[in-house]
C-alpha cells in the first residue's frame, strides 16, 4: 500500500506540473481575446486555453505515461502478481532465467509501444495543420 500511495503521489505531482506548464504556456493574449468576444472564464478555459495547451501537454505526458508503466515494476506485488507468479513458476520448472526475463521484457515493451503509438496518434490528431 505504501508503494502504491508513493507512486501515485509521485506521478500525480509530475502530471500536475505538466498540465500547469501547458496551461501557462498559452499566451495571455488568447484569453484576453476570448474575453473580448464575450466568453465567460469557464468557456475561455474550455474553448480556447485547453485546446491550445493540449498541443504542449501531450508530448511530455507521453513520456510520463511510459514512466508510470516502467515505475510499476517497483510495485510488482500489487500491479502484476499474475505475470510474476507465472514467470516464477516457469523459472522453477525450466531453469531458464534468460528466456523468462525476455518474456517479461517483451510484456513491458508491448505495453510501452501501445501507449506510445496511441499518444503519437493523439498528438497528430490535435496538431495544427498548415494549409
Amino acid at each position: 500500500l505504501a508503494l502504491l500511495v508513493g507512486l501515485t503521489i509521485y506521478t500525480a505531482s509530475f502530471i500536475a506540473e505538466i498540465v500547469r506548464g501547458g496551461i501557462l504556456a498559452v499566451s495571455h493574449g488568447q484569453t484576453e481575446a476570448a474575453y473580448a468576444v464575450g466568453l465567460r472564464p469557464s468557456q475561455t478555459l474550455r474553448l480556447v486555453v485547453i485546446p491550445q495547451s493540449l498541443r504542449i501537454i501531450v508530448p511530455p505526458m507521453t513520456s510520463q505515461y511510459l514512466n508510470v508503466v516502467k515505475n510499476t515494476t517497483l510495485v510488482s506485488a500489487i500491479a502484476y502478481p499474475d505475470l510474476y507468479s507465472i514467470i516464477g513458476t516457469s523459472l522453477n520448472q525450466t531453469g531458464r532465467p534468460v528466456e523468462n526475463i525476455a518474456i517479461m521484457m517483451a510484456f513491458f515493451l508491448t505495453i510501452s509501444i501501445l501507449i506510445s503509438l496511441f499518444m503519437n496518434w493523439y498528438n497528430k490528431r490535435i496538431a495544427l495543420v498548415e494549409r
